[in-house]
């Protein structure tokens, strides 16, 4: 396990970058006992909790990183900046719309002076409030410990803040891993799982962060990601989008997640319900390194794949979800293979990923498919007849395949 003072410099180190910005939302904030309501579109749906990018477009999101090097993200498949170091500033702003890229930023003043800016697509809550935040000593401005998380009802009450200067944009509120890792002693004194409940209702969009490889030193469990995102759509009724915190980097010294690892993190948080990724690309330890991901031409190369893959699959995965259209069955009764079922037209998409470190083969019953069809194995150039609306396939460990069955 990594140790907890490297832990709380990669948690905190990110966490309080945000935290200044919006020191002075927070101050009004406070005591803010309610707010305005969401409004909701002729359709009945929030209009806060619309997609932030246009019609069609899968969020694809990079953590705070400069705006000089939005081209480079952009090769990449990244279509979306969340966070700024110290911003945003006018000149972030006018760097990130000569690139045309889009950014979930602070509301400082800065940018509420730019609230006719489309480059903000959206604005950020403060990072991680649910983990124990930094005692700073008021003369020298150092760090002298720890102490409790940001009270649940103060993030409802920024929330509520955030939209009153701004109601026409969602909020992002991005949540620490103690959302699924119950053996995490960063939540701060005398919070428990309970106060989740409160703080979901400080976003439009709920995201959280879990790093398996480079954060837990759990190779063997990726399945973390899913159980925090099962557990947020819980807590929000199924009523907000979710967004998912990736992994591709030696966050801290101790352990990389190789490419086939983040392949597999992104396809699970797919399969149980993500409609956004966000990659953590910093390295903090054996050196710092704020944009390890460029500067990793195999995990690049891998990350831009899978992020094709995404975007080509966006008016797929964007659909509704068709609830229980496919029962999926795995030779081994401990390793479940999860799905998500979706309709494209006549064609019907199953995606489908093992939830553990295990081969297995999965066998799978597609309802309401006609006797004879085929699944055409997305990306990987091969095709399996389905006979009776049912098909056999075999997984790698924590393997993903995605079918287009017509």
């Amino acid at each position: 396990m990594i140790s907890s003072t490297l832990w709380h410099i990669m948690l905190n180190g990110r966490t309080w970058r945000v935290v200044g910005a919006l020191l002075s939302t927070l101050l009004v904030a406070i005591g803010i006992a309610t707010g305005p309501s969401l409004r909701a579109d002729t359709a009945g749906t929030p209009v806060a909790v619309r997609s932030p990018l246009a019609s069609g477009d899968f969020p694809i999101a990079v953590w705070l990183q400069e705006p000089s090097l939005a081209s480079q993200y952009k090769r990449a498949g990244i279509n979306l900046y969340v966070g700024l170091w110290q911003g945003p500033t006018d000149k972030q702003l006018a760097d990130l719309k000569a690139a045309g890229m889009p950014v979930f930023c602070e509301q400082n003043a800065t940018g509420l002076q730019h609230k006719d800016d489309q480059t903000i697509v959206g604005w950020m809550q403060q990072d991680e409030p649910d983990n124990a935040q930094p005692i700073i000593d008021k003369q020298t401005g150092k760090e002298t410990g720890y102490g409790p998380c940001v009270p649940p009802a103060t993030t409802v009450a920024i929330y509520r803040a955030i939209k009153t200067a701004d109601p026409t944009r969602p909020v992002m509120l991005n949540l620490g891993q103690g959302v699924a890792n119950d053996a995490w002693y960063g939540r701060g004194s005398g919070t428990s799982l309970d106060d989740y409940r409160t703080y979901v209702n400080g976003g439009d969009i709920v995201s959280y962060d879990i790093y398996p490889v480079a954060g837990l030193n759990k190779p063997d469990d990726l399945w973390y990601v899913s159980k925090g995102l099962d557990r947020l759509n819980g807590w929000t009724g199924g009523k907000k989008p979710l967004w998912e915190a990736m992994e591709c980097t030696n966050i801290g010294g101790v352990n990389k997640p190789t490419p086939e690892q983040v392949r597999s993190e992104i396809w699970m948080a797919l399969v149980h319900g993500a409609t956004g990724l966000i990659y953590f690309v910093h390295q903090f330890k054996p050196s710092f390194d704020e944009a390890a991901l460029l500067h990793d031409p195999t995990m690049l190369a891998a990350v831009t794949a899978v992020n094709k893959e995404i975007h080509d699959l966006a008016p797929v995965l964007l659909s509704p979800t068709q609830d229980g259209a496919v029962l999926a069955t795995s030779s081994d009764p401990a390793t479940a293979i999860d799905t998500m079922v979706k309709k494209r037209g006549s064609d019907t998409y199953v995606f489908a990923v093992g939830m553990r470190n295990s081969a297995v083969s999965g066998t799978f019953t597609v309802k309401g498919l006609r006797k004879a069809a085929t699944a055409d194995v997305v990306g990987e150039d091969r095709t399996i007849a389905v006979r009776n609306g049912q098909f056999t396939d075999s997984f790698a460990p924590y393997g993903s395949h995605t079918y287009r069955i017509h």
